[in-house]
């Protein structure tokens, strides 16, 4: 015994230098660790939330919904250009409005080219559809909007649509 506050008593704990082997009671010797099915099963639960999450998120419906909300906002933003050119001239559409079918808001052939008459003024500048690569349309040469754009012929009504919403929608808005 070794005398002290904390004597150490030779049967609880022993050395073997010549093995280096440490011999401990029963209650002091511990398996710590997981064992392999442990670990397993702990991966297999995470793996299943972790899909659990995922499918309740849909990280493709939510991008889908976003565009969708900018493309109310594009589709909105427009109709106020076009009715705030008619409120200042006099109940007047802008001259590139097709009265019979739908015609996508741009400058090429068979497209509806109201640019000239509602930038800078009404609108700073027309914003192009989500899923169309390039920024708002700041100038009125070689644009495409990909939003559509057509007036009733009797009751001036003026539709702006956008035929690229996703996740089944339809946005259309008349005034």
């Amino acid at each position: 015994m070794r005398s002290g506050k904390y004597p150490i008593d030779k049967s609880y704990f022993f050395i073997h230098i010549r093995y280096m082997t440490i011999n401990c009671p029963k209650f002091l010797r511990k398996n710590s660790g997981f064992t392999l099915i442990e670990l397993l099963v702990v991966i297999g639960i995470l793996a299943i939330l972790l899909s659990i999450v995922l499918i309740a998120i849909n990280p493709a419906r939510q991008f889908g919904q976003a565009n969708n909300t900018k493309r109310r906002s594009d589709v909105t933003q427009i109709l106020n250009a076009v009715g705030a050119y008619s409120a200042d001239n006099k109940g007047v559409l802008p001259a590139g409005i097709p009265a019979t079918t739908p015609a996508v808001i741009g400058d090429g052939v068979g497209e509806a080219n109201i640019c000239a008459d509602i930038l800078g003024t009404y609108i700073p500048a027309l914003p192009r559809d989500p899923q169309t690569p390039g920024g708002d349309i700041t100038t009125c040469t070689g644009y495409s909007t990909n939003y559509t754009i057509v007036k009733d012929a009797t009751t001036n009504r003026v539709t702006v649509a956008a035929p690229g919403a996703e996740n089944q929608e339809t946005i259309t808005i008349s005034r």
